[in-house]
């Protein structure tokens, strides 16, 4: 009994790819929706109200200890049956609430460490210039607490496109839905299943490489800015 067939593989190599359009969108849009959404929960969680810091502190530590399945099947298939408030969404649209909710909990968290990260003296600096709270972020706390933070992010990134696949169970058209609508129609999975890994590989790998490359950059450049900053306190003492 054959187990492969490059006839298969060759056949199924087309209707996999006709998905593959629709996966790369769907990160490039939830990681939109992640890192936007990620400041709201930053800038919610600095707002002096003990109450109001409890119920985001548990609503987000709900959604991270959640399964993203379960939340997409939440949105998709109870959110519609709540009465009042209920939304029918499609299942684009349902992966991106769903997924990029998600993983604006961990970035929000990466948001977090980069401010609080910054220099004390430079929030002083700001009050002491007079800075608009606009003024202060823009210029001051977000381009110092943001370089940082972009070796996370790339890394949750090719994370999140990994978790991609899982809108295909609510109907998404990726390239692991079309994958098994293959294997349904000639109950062969083998060959367009090792298609889809294939591609997950050829995607994420060399981003992988990228983010890694990145990350030395980042750090060899913030460790060149602390001898300089060392230097200059060892001048002026």
């Amino acid at each position: 009994m054959n187990y492969w067939s490059w006839e298969t593989f060759s056949e199924a190599l087309p209707m996999v790819l006709q998905g593959l359009g629709i996966t790369v969108g769907l990160t490039f849009s939830c990681y939109a929706f992640a890192l936007l959404f990620g400041f709201v929960w930053t800038f919610l969680r600095r707002i002096p109200n003990k109450l109001i810091h409890w119920i985001v502190t548990w609503t987000m530590e709900f959604i991270r200890s959640t399964p993203p399945l379960v939340q997409l099947f939440f949105i998709f298939y109870a959110w519609p049956m709540i009465p009042g408030i209920g939304v029918t969404l499609s299942p684009f649209t349902s992966a991106i609430l769903g997924l990029g909710l998600h993983f604006s909990t961990y970035i929000g968290e990466i948001y977090r460490s980069g401010i609080e990260s910054v220099d004390k003296g430079q929030w002083e600096a700001s009050r002491a210039l007079n800075f608009s709270v606009f003024d202060k972020w823009k210029k001051i706390i977000l381009p110092q607490a943001l370089p940082p933070t972009i070796p996370m992010l790339g890394n949750y990134f090719i994370i999140m496109f990994k978790e991609v696949p899982l809108a295909s169970t609510i109907g998404v058209a990726g390239i692991l839905h079309m994958a098994n609508t293959y294997g349904a129609r000639n109950w062969a999975y083998l060959e367009p299943l090792t298609i889809v890994g294939i591609i997950f590989l050829l995607l994420s790998y060399p981003s992988a490489i990228l983010i890694k490359k990145l990350e030395v950059k980042m750090n060899t450049r913030f460790d060149k800015k602390a001898a300089l900053e060392n230097v200059k306190k060892g001048a002026v003492m």
